[in-house]
């Protein structure tokens, strides 16, 4: 028997995708309804040493991607339909924390806001995506 949660196992059997491993997105917790994920800072960064916003975007887009398809189930796709992330501050060391809470999560789409914070607690960026949920190509329905 598992010790991880159900939401952890399909996160592992699915797995997170080439670019966020890449990058070193670790999942901590993970449900359709709220996720927490790390990110280390070193090699995600601008030439000036600070993390850069699209790294943010990507922690961002992977956790809200993941549990819109996590809540779409079995024979059906969740894929982008909007991204925007409002950056307030810089992690320079260490890991970022990322926080994905589920504003809606409806039939056809989904919400989810990720709030991206440094070790000492400071948001550095907010990311809000917007998912459409379909039915996933080859699909049988019996």
């Amino acid at each position: 028997m598992s010790d991880l949660s159900p939401g952890l196992e399909w996160l592992q059997r699915r797995g997170i995708g080439v670019l966020a491993e890449r990058m070193g997105v670790q999942f901590t917790e993970f449900s359709a309804a709220h996720s927490v994920a790390t990110m280390p800072v070193e090699g995600n960064t601008q030439p000036v040493g600070l993390m850069h916003g699209g790294a943010y975007v990507v922690l961002g887009e992977s956790m809200g991607s993941m549990a819109a398809n996590y809540h779409a189930g079995p024979g059906r796709l969740a894929v982008g339909l909007d991204i925007n992330a409002t950056h307030t501050s810089s992690a320079r060391a260490g890991h970022v924390t990322a926080t994905c809470t589920a504003i809606h999560l409806g039939r056809s789409t989904t919400v989810h806001e990720i709030a991206i914070v440094d070790e000492s607690g400071r948001r550095c960026s907010t990311v809000r995506i917007t998912n459409l949920i379909k039915d996933a190509p080859g699909a049988t329905w019996s």
